[in-house]
């Protein structure tokens, strides 16, 4: 199965496709879409539109995941990460990839094993993981990485609650007393 995960920005969007298949996870293609500063708002988000749906279109992935909106002191800065984001959803979309979202400290946690990690220390163990060795890769693509990483992990291991009673008993009949 092949997964994007993006972490959206609007100076660099970062881009990392895995393929994870049962318990190996192989790197695919990572990297940014760099947003120059000369552009406005809306030409930088017609360049992370573009580029992301040219990717997809490209390696075809099955998931896409992306990390959810976090409130900083920066109102301003927040909003055009939620443009930056909203963009990218559009543009999986639009090639009809479901798509997931995840929380930084939920990813951080899943990677690092501590919600608070660096994002330095996202960026080696992503380097451990995937045995990554002498790539110049920047944070907003370890980053990215992580974020598909995340993702499947938490297919791996879905998490056990369920919506209803009748969906219950159907993934967990041995946990039913008859």
């Amino acid at each position: 199965m092949i997964i994007i995960g993006v972490d959206p920005g609007t100076i660099f969007t970062g881009f990392g496709i895995i393929n994870y298949d049962k318990n190996s996870f192989d790197r695919i293609k990572n990297g940014l879409i760099k947003l120059p500063s000369t552009k406005t708002i809306a030409q930088k988000l017609e360049l992370i539109y573009d580029g992301l749906y040219n990717i997809i279109k490209t390696y075809k992935p099955d998931e896409f995941a992306i990390e959810t909106a976090f409130y900083g002191k920066n109102v301003q800065s927040a909003m055009k990460i939620g443009y930056a984001r909203g963009v990218s959803i559009l543009a999986a979309i639009h090639n009809n990839v479901p798509i997931s979202e995840y929380s930084p400290r939920e990813i951080k946690k899943s990677i690092v094993g501590n919600g608070a990690a660096s994002k330095e220390q996202v960026n080696y163990m992503i380097r451990t993981i995937l045995d990554i060795k002498n790539d110049k890769m920047r944070l907003d693509e370890s980053d990215a990485l992580a974020i598909a990483l995340c993702h499947a992990f938490r297919m791996k291991t879905p998490s056990q609650k369920s919506k209803d009673w009748k969906s219950f008993v159907e993934a967990f009949p041995e946990r039913v007393i008859k």
